[in-house]
């Protein structure tokens, strides 16, 4: 498994900038590296609350320069009130992007290409009739029966010829292809919360997998329920490792979450007590992990790898 994680002292990495798109919140990025520099795919609002993604590029994977401009945005109609949450997978010179398409009502995981991270070619929702909080009692008696999937992890290299991703909040599926863009998932899901623990009532796709030694080592996100009515939650990240020649078989998975809610930006923020990964990146002999800092800000932790 990946870590120890310790968090940067100079975080946040990302802050709300200017007066218009990314003016109140920029929090929750795809990682990559690119021509040996740390990119950062990040979802950014302003008070409308209507998301785009944004560019930030660094050198060393803790200062960022923000561009001005998005390189996502809406322009359909399932995407009409933002486009969130991204995550990003290199394969042969293609940038495969999983992010939330948000219509205003439904919540839906949506795929595009792009050969250098700036110019994307949509692929539209991968999975229209899945709904991955069916198994949450709390989740169905708040928001109904109507298909929600978001949060998608694709695994950089395939196994047996098939390509392999994580799909899921709530409850975490497994999804194959034979091209990295026509989408099959499972019936069941493959990890989900665990009674008592500080992923009781909802686990969640963090960054998307990477391969360490025989496993498949996949960052998530896990949350408490404290108040169903208002949606009070606290998240913390954990991660789960699988079989490399299963990626179906959980082999490993920590009790404890390696990242919870601790300083005043995590406990403090448009979505309070949040601490929410979705980037990972092998960079200059570490991992940087990269996560959302209650909805507003966003963070880095560093750990060696061996």
């Amino acid at each position: 498994m990946l870590g120890p994680f310790v968090p940067w002292s100079g975080n946040p990495v990302l802050r709300p900038t200017g007066s218009g798109w990314q003016s109140a919140n920029t929090y929750n990025p795809a990682a990559v590296v690119h021509d040996d520099r740390v990119v950062l795919l990040y979802r950014a609002h302003a008070a409308d609350k209507v998301s785009r993604i944004g560019y930030a590029v660094s050198d060393d994977g803790l200062s960022f320069r923000q561009e001005e401009l998005p390189v996502l945005e809406p322009t359909e109609d399932y995407e009409s009130r933002g486009c969130e949450d991204p995550r990003v997978t290199a394969v042969d010179g293609t940038y495969y992007l999983t992010y939330t398409g948000f219509d205003g009502a439904t919540a839906l995981l949506c795929l595009a290409t792009s050969p250098d991270l700036r110019t994307w070619t949509k692929h539209g929702p991968l999975f229209p009739e899945l709904d991955t909080w069916r198994t949450l009692p709390w989740a169905q008696a708040r928001r109904g029966t109507r298909p929600h999937n978001k949060a998608g992890g694709i695994l950089p290299v395939p196994v047996d010829g098939v390509w392999h991703m994580y799909v899921g909040e709530g409850a975490i599926y497994h999804a194959t292809s034979p091209d990295l863009l026509r989408w099959s998932v499972g019936d069941a899901p493959v990890v989900e919360g665990r009674p008592g623990s500080w992923d009781a009532d909802l686990v969640e796709v963090g960054a998307p997998p990477v391969v360490v030694g025989d496993r498949v080592v996949l960052l998530v996100n896990g949350a408490r329920i404290t108040s169903v009515d208002d949606l009070l939650v606290d998240y913390r990240c954990g991660q789960v490792g699988f079989a490399l020649d299963d990626p179906t078989r959980v082999v490993e998975r920590p009790d404890d979450p390696w990242l919870a809610p601790s300083t005043p930006l995590e406990k403090a923020g448009l979505v309070p007590n949040v601490t929410f990964v979705e980037g990972l990146v092998a960079f200059h002999g570490q991992w940087l992990a990269y996560y959302g800092q209650s909805d507003t800000t966003t963070a880095v932790a560093v750990a060696p790898r061996g």
